[in-house]
């Protein structure tokens, strides 16, 4: 049986595409490093998107973090986006779409009892052309809300 699939979210269409790049992370409690990053956004033919990032440390190539999740468009023009991290952790994110930016703040995070204690995350992420630049702030182990990532990213050829 051939079941029609609806398009992608129209506010969200321009994260599509496969995404890579560097970025530098910093927190109170780690030193700073350096990395590099793939970002997967693809449309399954549902009303979201799909997603999976990975990174990797610059200086010998071994990985870092990964996460996976969807983006979903809400009927007033907002977005949510739930992720979830090999560490344990869970988090759902809401926030407004504006042109290409994108505004997130976390109203839930769930941990699992051997993950670190997350408290809140915030992610701004603006597509210009074919770069993708974002930010997140994290508030985590004690420390407040703090800048954490930041990378710029190019899009790939398909």
């Amino acid at each position: 049986m051939n079941v029609p699939s609806v398009p992608p979210p129209a506010g969200l269409s321009f994260l599509l595409g496969t995404w890579a790049g560097e970025g530098v992370g910093e927190y109170p409690t780690i030193e700073t490093f350096r990395y590099g990053e793939e970002i997967r956004v693809w449309h399954t033919g549902k009303p979201f998107l799909a997603y999976s990032q990975r990174t990797w440390a610059l200086d010998d190539g071994r990985p870092l973090h990964s996460e996976v999740g969807y983006w979903r468009a809400t009927p007033d023009g907002g977005v949510e986006l739930v992720l979830a991290h090999p560490t344990g952790v869970v988090e759902v994110q809401e926030g407004e779409v504006a042109g290409q930016a994108v505004r997130l703040r976390s109203t839930s995070i769930a941990t699992t009892a051997t993950a670190k204690h997350v408290v809140a995350l915030e992610r701004d992420v603006d597509v210009v052309g074919e770069q993708l630049r974002y930010a997140v702030r994290m508030a985590a182990v004690g420390v407040p809300l703090t800048h954490h990532l930041a990378a710029t990213l190019r899009r790939q050829p398909e």
